[in-house]
């Protein structure tokens, strides 16, 4: 997943920075609210973690601005105040789930999973030839059995089952499954990962189209 993480604690941000990226998540980090405030206007995210203070400002007034412009992206608050009366206003402001310092960043990831899965289609995972795929498991099986993936590969699929029935453009699923701060314009890593993808679970399993871009190709439902 392609996340956005606002938080003004160094040693915090610094550290579920790392953890997510172990995960196999691309994440984007922030200190101050006005710089996640440009980000999202340009780039794309599957989820937003956000502080409450912050230096200059309210990361729950930014989550009010951000809904109010129409952005639906899940948003969960990292935050110490735990009152009740906080915690109805956090999830009243906009936020989808909140979360209550400190904590454990084992349960950060799982409360983004059941966030993340809430936003998924009803539909199932199995990919055009048979390939069956379980995100929150993080495991692919294929027809001679289970299929193994990179960080990469799980990150590039993730974002395309996340966006089924989608066209996703090259530079848009670059920079949700790869990052746009780690890859020069001449990259072909995407080309390589795709190439990957159709060898393990099956050529069909992505299309292209010139000028749109790469979508998932889910096996039709059996009449």
């Amino acid at each position: 997943m392609r996340l956005l993480l606002l938080e003004d604690d160094w040693v915090l941000g610094e550290g579920l920075r790392d953890f997510l990226r172990a995960e196999g998540h691309v994440v984007d980090w922030f200190t101050l609210q006005a710089a996640a405030a440009a980000a999202v206007q340009g780039e794309p995210y599957d989820a937003w973690l956000l502080d409450w203070q912050l230096p200059d400002g309210s990361g729950l007034a930014w989550l009010r601005e951000r809904r109010a412009q129409g952005l639906r992206t899940p948003a969960l608050m990292l935050t110490a105040r735990e009152a009740l009366a906080d915690r109805i206003e956090g999830l009243d402001g906009g936020a989808d789930d909140y979360l209550v310092k400190p904590f454990a960043p084992e349960e950060l990831a799982a409360r983004l999973r059941a966030c993340l899965r809430r936003q998924l289609p009803s539909q199932g995972n199995t990919l055009a030839g048979g390939a069956q795929i379980d995100l929150d498991a993080r495991q692919a099986r294929g027809a001679d059995g289970a299929v193994e993936l990179t960080a990469r590969e799980w990150s590039l699929l993730e974002a395309l089952l996340r966006r089924r029935g989608r066209w996703v453009s090259k530079s848009d699923l670059e920079r949700l499954a790869l990052g746009f701060d780690t890859l020069p314009a001449s990259s072909n890593a995407l080309e390589v990962h795709v190439a990957n993808l159709r060898r393990k679970l099956g050529r069909g399993a992505i299309e292209t189209q010139r000028g749109l871009g790469y979508r998932i190709a889910l096996q039709e439902p059996s009449p």
